[in-house]
């Protein structure tokens, strides 16, 4: 089987940039809203749409442990004395959240699925 360089590459059905969206999310875990877009993506296609609302609920379960990480690190944060510990904690989530959620917006337009390496599932 040979490539063809002419050939025009493949595009992502609206599905899969409704999941990428769901995904990409993520970019804003660090200003403690990146579960938001997960939430909106989910609610509007889970009833629609089975393959985009699980990648929705994939990603909204990832954010909202981020969520629930990124408070624990600036309530640290403000801890006298230990405080910069926390502020380490949060830019290595955000940073971490970045990453991961653009991987998982990659995967999920090439067409597979994503999961997440570390996440609470708390959405079911």
């Amino acid at each position: 089987m040979s490539h063809d360089p002419y050939a025009t590459p493949a595009r992502s059905t609206p599905s899969a940039t409704w999941a990428v969206l769901a995904h990409l999310g993520g970019i804003l875990a660090y200003f403690f809203v990146g579960w938001v877009t997960a939430l909106v993506v989910w609610l509007v296609h889970r009833g629609k749409d089975h393959a985009v609302a699980h990648q929705a609920l994939v990603a909204l379960n990832f954010q909202l442990t981020v969520l629930v990480a990124m408070v624990a690190a600036r309530i640290l944060a403000e801890i006298p004395l230990i405080g910069f510990v926390g502020w380490i904690a949060m830019v290595a989530i955000g940073i971490a959240s970045l990453v991961l959620s653009v991987l998982a917006a990659v995967a999920v337009n090439a067409g597979s699925t994503y999961r997440y390496p570390v996440s609470l599932e708390l959405v079911r």
